[in-house]
């Protein structure tokens, strides 16, 4: 029996900023867990993290929180950490699980001696405080909420 796969995809204003196949690990109808290979081109160097090829990400979707978890394994295993994406709740089918981005970010690096808000001026310039006041205290709160978990050492699942 092959395990069942769907595609992930990133929605960010309105268009698809990236789609890609990942494995299911878990759904509780809450959250669902799946796995990928790192999906960019080539190496990504945020000057805080490399994401590479065969990098290993796996990764939590809620249909009722307003962030998603990635946590991410180097080729032999390692973990390098956690990229926490602030998003709209996911939405899941049996064919894809489509998330919103909502441009603010949360890294945790694996000994979390390193927890940096990211992307704050994108979230700012976006507009959706203006446009969805509601949905930008949401995101802002997600945001507060992880890294205070972070901080804490707790399970950011």
């Amino acid at each position: 029996m092959s395990a069942r796969s769907l595609d992930v995809v990133l929605v960010k204003a309105g268009r698809t900023k990236i789609r890609y196949r990942a494995e299911v690990v878990a759904d509780d109808g809450t959250v669902l867990t799946v796995r990928a290979a790192w999906a960019g081109d080539g190496v990504r160097d945020f000057g805080f993290v490399r994401f590479e090829p065969g990098d290993v990400f796996t990764e939590h979707y809620w249909r009722d929180r307003w962030y998603s978890v990635k946590e991410v394994r180097a080729a032999d295993g390692s973990l390098k950490g956690w990229y926490c994406d602030i998003t709209r709740p996911a939405s899941v089918t049996a064919a894809e699980v489509v998330v919103e981005d909502l441009d603010l970010d949360l890294w945790v690096s694996a000994d979390r001696g390193l927890i940096l808000r990211l992307d704050e001026d994108e979230f700012e310039a976006s507009g959706l405080a203006d446009r969805d006041p509601q949905a930008a205290a949401r995101a802002v709160a997600a945001l507060d909420e992880l890294e205070d978990r972070a901080r804490q050492g707790s399970d950011l699942r």
